[in-house]
């Protein structure tokens, strides 16, 4: 598992970088032996794999670094990269097996992802340092997890290996890192008061803003109720079976906005110094307060794949189901009922919360 990074200078403002890194991990799932699962393998069933190989990861990067500014306080970076997934582990039919056909795990699925990556530093200028940057990434695989093809062999298809749009395929990612620092001292940058000479003196501020582009989830074709999210069915007495409309993973959900603000102030603290000391010991007290999500932003994590609306799987409203809900004692009734099952919270992020703590450096 070579791992392997050099940069080398092309002049006294770029230089070019790169990498190889080639990284292992144990099988995450299915790879211990249960002896008790084959008491009863002649009825079927499935079975774990202990001989299963280790993942393997292999990535590249390439990339090149330029001075901007005569005061060499800001660069700009651009870096393509290239990760390689090989052994990833699915599940399967092993036809043909003894006493009967079973399924089990193998090393079969693979996948890749690329990307470019554009980044800008700016070392601190005065009261200011920022870093930004913007990734371009494609995901594809033939699976995002080890049972994703669990459906295909239940129907007697062979194992099939079709790249898709992983889980993780974010196309698009924006983040922007600003900090803004008063100073102190004679580096003092801050208002004054008639009361407080350095009133922000060792006080600033952070703030991070990232965007991303939604994540990839597979659409529905026909109306289900309430498990369009793969969550268990609202209502239980009706055998309900999901079909897929267009391609696995070929919708997206929307885009994710967040800031988070972080603002700090540093107290210098001196101790009494003890018996046989020149100086008395000095430590920093650091007061923050820190504000995720500041514009309580409402983004939406997960939807019902019938609608692509996080609130509305489209059960009361498809003509096919009217019957059966006007033939309730109370239709009204349990149309308020139904819609307020299904108003998830967790199919939005995390609202604003506000932190505030002390930090004792010593």
């Amino acid at each position: 598992m070579p791992r392997i990074a050099f940069a080398f200078p092309i002049s006294d403002r770029a230089n070019f970088l790169a990498h190889y890194d080639v990284l292992t991990q144990r099988p995450p799932t299915a790879l211990r032996f249960e002896a008790p699962d084959y008491l009863y393998l002649s009825q079927g069933g499935s079975l774990n794999n202990p001989a299963l190989k280790p993942e393997r990861t292999t990535d590249y990067e390439v990339g090149f670094s330029q001075v901007l500014s005569e005061r060499k306080n800001s660069a700009l970076t651009l870096s393509a990269f290239y990760r390689e997934m090989r052994d990833m582990i699915q599940v399967i039919n092993l036809y043909g097996a003894y006493p009967v056909q079973y399924t089990t795990f193998s090393n079969i699925d693979f996948g890749t992802v690329k990307g470019f990556t554009v980044a800008y530093d700016l070392r601190r200028t005065g009261s200011m340092a920022m870093t930004a940057s913007y990734t371009l990434q494609f995901a594809e695989g033939t699976a995002s997890a080890a049972t994703q093809a669990g459906g295909i062999i239940e129907v007697g298809q062979p194992n099939l290996r079709t790249t898709m749009p992983l889980d993780f395929d974010q196309r698009h990612a924006i983040v922007l890192n600003a900090d803004y620092r008063f100073g102190k001292g004679k580096d003092y940058r801050g208002p004054q008061a008639s009361w407080a000479k350095m009133l922000f003196e060792n006080f600033g501020g952070n703030l991070v803003l990232r965007a991303g582009s939604g994540l990839p989830y597979s659409r529905q074709k026909n109306v289900t109720s309430g498990n369009g999210d793969n969550s268990s069915a609202v209502i239980f007495t009706i055998n309900q079976r999901a079909s897929l409309k267009g391609k696995l993973n070929g919708s997206n959900l929307p885009w994710q906005y967040r800031a988070d603000l972080r603002l700090d102030k540093n107290i210098p603290l001196v101790w009494k110094k003890g018996e046989g000391e020149d100086k008395g010991k000095t430590s920093n007290l650091n007061v923050y307060v820190l504000i995720l999500n500041v514009f309580d932003t409402k983004n939406v994590i997960n939807l019902y794949r019938y609608t692509g609306d996080p609130d509305d799987d489209g059960y009361l409203a498809a003509p096919e189901n009217q019957n059966s809900i006007n033939a309730y004692l109370d239709p009204q009734s349990f149309r308020d009922l139904y819609t307020a099952k299904i108003s998830n919270p967790s199919h939005y992020s995390i609202p604003r919360r506000i932190r505030v703590g002390l930090v004792l450096d010593f």
